[in-house]
């Protein structure tokens, strides 16, 4: 058996633009769904929706027949402020003696249970080892982050980045979306790929312009909720007359 080649990883390295979509239900079928409807990645958020090991497993499990790659928020590793820290990040998906991850292989879905031939040797290079910069201290440090060996790309977390330039839920304001150009353009510089959440259409295809790589355009459950409110709001009138009139 073959290692399964990363078409998200070759994808960026050919820099072919990846749409995404960020999954918080913490549900396989939710995320199977999701996955039938053409986005090129899906986030699992393991940092803020209620997921655990066994249900981001699910979901893994019910992407993979879909053509949609899968980036788990605990690989997409959030807050990274220093190149230390992700040079550790790095070494955490490496084998000894290029790194510290511990050998369970055998164990691993990834390897498919020890029967992909020469998995221990040959996984780095289809890893894609991806770091969260969302605050002022990771900007101030975005060159060194972005030019740590292993990094494959740098993502930015437009909500926490505005919480700490001291602009606490103005993620669409002026200097968070010039500091994320500016850090989408220091990111291509060092040759990796830069990537953004964004639900605002008119901002996303800014940050793509600017030249990020892997953009997330929404999020499953402010979707949910927006068209739930539309639809209650079609019927509002409905509500409000009584049963028999026009």
């Amino acid at each position: 058996m073959q290692l399964p080649a990363n078409a998200f990883k070759a994808a960026l390295r050919a820099g072919r633009p990846q749409i995404g979509l960020w999954l918080g239900l913490a549900d396989a079928y939710v995320s199977e769904l999701v996955a039938s409807t053409g986005f090129d990645w899906l986030a699992i958020d393991a940092e803020h929706a209620p997921n655990d090991p066994r249900s981001v497993l699910a979901q893994l499990q019910a992407l993979a027949p879909y053509p949609v790659h899968a980036v788990v928020r605990t690989v997409l590793v959030p807050m990274v402020e220093s190149a230390e820290q992700a040079a550790r990040i790095v070494a955490a998906t490496r084998y000894p003696p290029a790194g510290i991850r511990g050998v369970g292989s055998a164990l691993a879905r990834a390897s498919r249970w020890n029967q992909v031939d020469g998995y221990v040797h040959g996984c780095a290079q289809e890893t894609c080892v991806l770091v969260q910069v969302e605050s002022a201290a990771g900007l101030d440090n975005l060159r060194a982050i972005a030019a740590t060996e292993g990094v494959d790309g740098v993502f930015f977390g437009p909500a926490d980045l505005a919480a700490s330039l001291g602009l606490l839920g103005k993620t669409d304001a002026a200097r968070v979306q010039d500091a994320i150009t500016h850090g989408i353009k220091t990111v291509r510089a060092a040759a990796r790929a830069a990537g953004v959440l964004s639900a605002d259409p008119t901002i996303a295809r800014k940050y793509l312009a600017a030249g990020a790589l892997f953009v997330a355009v929404g999020i499953d459950t402010t979707l949910l909720v927006r068209a739930a409110r539309d639809l209650r709001a079609l019927f509002k009138d409905a509500a409000a007359s009584p049963h028999g009139t026009s």
